[in-house]
């Protein structure tokens, strides 16, 4: 046996720790060493720091951490916090303004002062509504639109267009419109009013990401703006508001448009204009459009007949309309949309036969039907839907003509039928349902039956022993 192997406690056995060692093994104190090197670095640069230590509390640990690592911890925070977090130091308000995308104007001045692009460099989605509308803040009179909402003074409008003198000129919206356009390149939402085809050529150019736009007092040379947006996909007009401005959009502006934007997939056309030849030159030109939406429109009759060029449309929106087609035309020569999937109608006047009966011949392809609140629509004007013999769906709110006959005769038809809505009908009654109607609820995949206040009752009350002549809770002593 060696003398090594004798001796156990032998210090040739024992050999001194390498630095190597104490440095891996004990890295707390190495970590403490090279963030006291880092803040003495930053306490360098302010002369009247003397030492480390007494100002090692008032120093800002966040400024170890560089703009694009702060961004990321700031942006995996709630939406709730960003307006707390913005006041904690002028760092945190740019890089808090950094991670705004979405943002409502209220004053001009923000956009033509630069403060605008300074501030939130990194906008998408703009609105620009508001900041065109000349506003007085101590009014207390409001005026509510679906569209708008803006305090009014208390002066009398000769003209009877409220929004015409409280409008920013023209001149003024495009100046605003270059320099949200030269400041914001990635501008996806725009939404604006009273502009004119020289400001949204500039957004054109220079924002051209841009995929959405909404836009208030439109007119056919404007549209000529409008057209240069190749990759506008979601477009909105309003030409006119009763009572508040008026402007024109006619067959011109609606050809123009279409042989420009020819990606859209989504259209409103809201208080225009046009006729048979406008609505064509969309569908033959926007072979991409999926959505169609007209509200309140002014168009001249025949215009129905034209849908038959949409040949991808998929949704037809009808909303507010006071009429929908008077004179549409020979019923042979109407054709249909063969890829409609759902048809709305929304407060519209159903008071017209042959409109009504040119829609269904119209729309015979499509699988769901909703129809609220539309005056007009009794068991004549529903019977029409029967030619519809593909619809899945149906939807009724606020039909308060329509009776229990007349759904039966029309959805005992529709072979397809898995779901049903009945909603504030007040004819349609649950006395008059017959066995036939009642064998149909019972296949349904989803069935909503609430024609009127009565049922709600009934079917809330269910189970719970009132309404039946107080012998659960009044009880004969």
């Amino acid at each position: 046996m060696s003398v090594l192997d004798e001796n156990q406690d032998s210090p040739l056995k024992k050999r001194p720790p390498s630095w190597s060692d104490v440095w891996l093994k004990n890295t707390k104190p190495l970590k403490h060493v090279v963030f006291a090197m880092q803040l003495q670095s930053l306490a360098s640069k302010d002369p009247k720091s003397q030492t480390l230590i007494p100002n090692f509390a008032n120093i800002d640990r966040t400024l170890l951490l560089s703009d694009e690592l702060l961004l990321k911890i700031l942006s995996k925070l709630p939406l709730s916090q960003r307006n707390s977090n913005s006041l904690v130091c002028k760092r945190w308000l740019n890089l808090q303004g950094r991670l705004v995308r979405s943002l409502k104007i209220l004053d001009w001045d923000f956009i033509e002062s630069g403060r605008l692009i300074t501030r939130f460099p990194n906008l998408t989605n703009v609105d620009l509504l508001k900041g065109c509308l000349f506003s007085p803040r101590n009014s207390g009179i409001l005026l509510t639109h679906r569209m708008i909402s803006m305090q009014m003074s208390s002066g009398f409008c000769s003209n009877w267009k409220l929004l015409e003198e409280n409008l920013l000129p023209v001149e003024v919206v495009d100046r605003g419109l270059r320099a949200l356009a030269n400041g914001c390149p990635n501008l996806r939402r725009l939404v604006a009013i009273n502009a004119s085809e020289f400001g949204l050529l500039t957004v054109a150019e220079e924002c051209l990401t841009l995929q959405e736009l909404e836009l208030h007092k439109c007119n056919d040379n404007v549209l000529r703006g409008i057209a240069a947006c190749e990759n506008l996909q979601i477009l909105k007009l309003v030409g006119n508001i009763d009572g508040l401005y008026s402007s024109l959009v006619s067959d011109i502006g609606l050809t123009i448009l279409a042989q420009g934007c020819k990606r859209l997939v989504k259209l409103e056309l809201s208080g225009c204009e046009g006729s048979f030849d406008g609505i064509k030159a969309i569908g033959q030109c926007c072979l991409m459009l999926e959505e169609l939406t007209i509200c309140d429109h002014r168009m001249d009759d025949g215009w129905l007949a034209a849908l038959s060029y949409c040949e991808n449309l998929k949704t037809l929106k009808l909303l507010s309309c006071k009429r929908i087609d008077l004179s549409p035309g020979p019923y042979e020569y109407l054709g249909f949309c063969p890829a409609l999937e759902r048809l709305h109608l929304q407060k519209c006047q159903l008071r017209s036969k042959k409109s009504m009966s040119a829609l269904m011949r119209v729309c015979e392809a499509v699988r769901e039907v909703v129809v609220q609140d539309c005056w007009g629509l009794d068991n004549d004007m529903f019977s029409f839907a029967s030619v519809c013999r593909r619809v899945k769906l149906l939807s009724l709110e606020g039909c308060s003509l329509l009776t229990t006959e007349g759904l039966e005769a029309v959805i005992l038809s529709w072979r397809d039928l898995e779901n049903l809505k009945v909603i504030s009908c007040k004819n349609i009654k649950e006395s008059d349902i017959s066995p036939a109607l009642a064998t149909l609820f019972c296949n349904l995949k989803e069935l909503r039956w609430r024609p009127d206040a009565k049922s709600l009752l009934a079917s809330s009350l269910a189970g719970s022993g009132m309404g039946k002549r107080g012998g659960r809770f009044f009880k004969r002593t």
